[in-house]
């Protein structure tokens, strides 16, 4: 699908993203482990999440729609069927690399993949850990599709992961809860905590780092959460505000998890006018209302390694952001970007380039200095966060922006292209 965007009108109203994509795919993990049904208000009704819908129906898992929530009957941690084929994690490498955690533990063998662009995707910084507690893998070159041979009891292990990811993290932990004893997983890094949160597990914090531990047999009780809307979605609304005059919104049931919401501090930071309304409360999860009036960005923005983690999924449109407000961008210690749905480095240096920006490229980054965003056309080359991000490029003073692969944001955020067609100018 290819769209063109051209000058927007006033970005005025009041506006809901959809449900968290991260705790969406956690909260069906976990609710299919659990002992009875659990009810998830808000489930991300989008292309990755149904990939894990998809392969846990595959497992014996029975998942149906109850008016607005998503009822999951869950058949406790020994409770999974060998599936009768292949499973499918689609484009979701978040579907798979957590799934590996589960599987991991259960008495038989299973073999996932996926479609091209995951295929491609680095798992051994999940198989190798998996391994060392006593799950088998065999893989193509470490990557998909991926055969388990898994096993109960698995051993436990205390584990630094050597990238910092909130994937492999979870997948070790989840595979904790097959383990014949306690096991240790220490970040340096802190990424985002939502599976150790939805779990309800231990978590320390020292000058080492974060350590979050899980016993084995721990027992999941059913639970029932309204799943935020996600942070990481309601960035492109925020930017598009921001850079279209005239702009003033409120955005709803935002989820402001500590771990996920480092990219607001970098927006206001930037210069952006934008305050937030923490919702009061003992939620799992925090959320509250975002207020953004039009301002762009008048101060530059570089993120490097340190804060980098917190803020993975938000870089496309920071850089967007950055170019459009004509302020300068440094990204380092972001080479993480080069194994997500596609390589996002290249893909951004190269559409960059292509709307008139000079971009250096690095290994783990890019930068450019101040620069003027022209007319173009730019490919997205099937990632939804590129799509998004660029169609700022073409809200913001009618620099008319043509976006091939447009329709990949169906991954994320269903009718995105639908919201932004409201903003067009008649």
């Amino acid at each position: 699908m290819e769209i063109t965007l051209g000058p927007a009108k006033p970005i005025v109203g009041t506006f809901e993203v959809p449900g968290d994509k991260s705790i969406s795919h956690r909260a069906l993990l976990l609710a299919s482990l659990a002992d009875g049904v659990s009810s998830l208000q808000n489930l991300l009704d989008a292309q990755d999440p149904q990939s894990t819908i998809r392969c846990l129906r595959s497992l014996g898992v029975e998942i149906t729609r109850r008016g607005d929530a998503t009822e999951v009957h869950g058949r406790g941690l020994r409770g999974l069927q060998k599936p009768s084929k292949t499973l499918d994690a689609g484009n979701s490498g978040t579907t798979m690399r957590l799934l590996c955690g589960v599987l991991a533990g259960q008495p038989f063998e299973t073999t996932i993949s996926g479609d091209e662009s995951l295929r491609n995707r680095p798992m051994q910084r999940v198989s190798d850990p998996l391994n060392r507690m006593g799950a088998i893998f065999h893989s193509q070159n470490g990557k998909p599709p991926l055969t388990i041979r898994g096993k109960y009891p698995l051993a436990p292990i205390t584990y630094t992961p050597a990238v910092s990811s909130a994937q492999v993290k979870s997948a070790v932990l989840l595979a904790g809860l097959f383990a014949d004893g306690v096991t240790v997983v220490t970040e340096n890094v802190v990424t985002r905590d939502h599976t150790e949160r939805l779990m309800k597990l231990p978590v320390q914090d020292s000058k080492a780092g974060r350590t979050i531990s899980v016993s084995g047999g721990t027992v999941i009780s059913p639970f029932n959460i309204v799943i935020p809307g996600d942070i990481s979605s309601a960035v492109f609304l925020i930017c598009a505000a921001a850079l279209v005059p005239g702009s003033d919104i409120l955005i709803r049931n935002v989820g402001l998890n500590p771990t996920r919401s480092a990219v607001l501090d970098i927006l206001v930071a930037a210069g952006l006018q934008l305050t937030v309304d923490k919702t009061s409360g003992d939620a799992l999860e925090e959320y509250g209302t975002i207020h953004v009036t039009f301002g762009p960005a008048n101060k530059s923005i570089h993120l490097d390694k340190s804060i980098v983690p917190l803020v993975i999924d938000e870089i496309p449109a920071l850089a967007i952001l950055a170019a459009a407000s004509g302020v300068e961008c440094s990204v380092r210690g972001a080479a993480e970007l080069r194994v997500k749905e596609s390589d996002r480095i290249r893909l951004l240096v190269t559409n960059l380039r292509s709307i008139g920006v000079s971009v250096d490229e690095a290994e783990d980054g890019f930068s450019f200095d101040v620069s003027q965003i022209k007319p173009g056309r730019i490919q997205s080359g099937g990632d939804h966060r590129i799509a998004m991000a660029f169609a700022l490029a073409g809200l913001y003073k009618g620099s008319e922006i043509t976006i091939g692969g447009a329709d990949a944001s169906d991954v994320s955020f269903p009718n995105f292209w639908g919201v932004l067609e409201s903003f067009q100018k008649r």
